[in-house]
């Protein structure tokens, strides 16, 4: 997988509750439960960095693709788990430290 890849914004997606949507290219999906701010997932950088939805969603990382499904949390997230495995630093952008790569606050950019 490419660095360029933004599974983490999966993860961190997937921690807050709601319905199932399909998030290919072209879409975004906006999670409004975490504390931090909204988790943006975006299809398209994803697509840009040459993964599928069955990239992450398999059997091995995210059996389920309903929101929701999941309960994730940061710890699991720095152990390797769920978008971790790939935003590691090497494959893609370390989740330590990139908070705002993934959450929002409504007026900071």
């Amino acid at each position: 997988m490419k660095e360029q890849m933004r599974a983490l914004s999966l993860i961190l997606m997937v921690m807050a509750s709601g319905t199932a949507l399909a998030v290919g290219p072209g879409k975004t999906l906006e999670f409004k439960g975490s504390p931090m701010g909204t988790v943006i997932f975006d299809g398209t950088a994803h697509k840009n960095a040459g993964l599928t939805c069955s990239d992450c969603h398999n059997p091995e990382l995210f059996p389920k693709m309903k929101q929701g499904t999941v309960n994730i949390t940061m710890n699991d997230l720095y152990a390797g788990k769920y978008c971790g495995r790939c935003h590691d630093g090497k494959k893609a952008f370390l989740i330590k430290d990139n908070c705002t790569r993934c959450h929002h606050k409504p007026g900071i950019k």
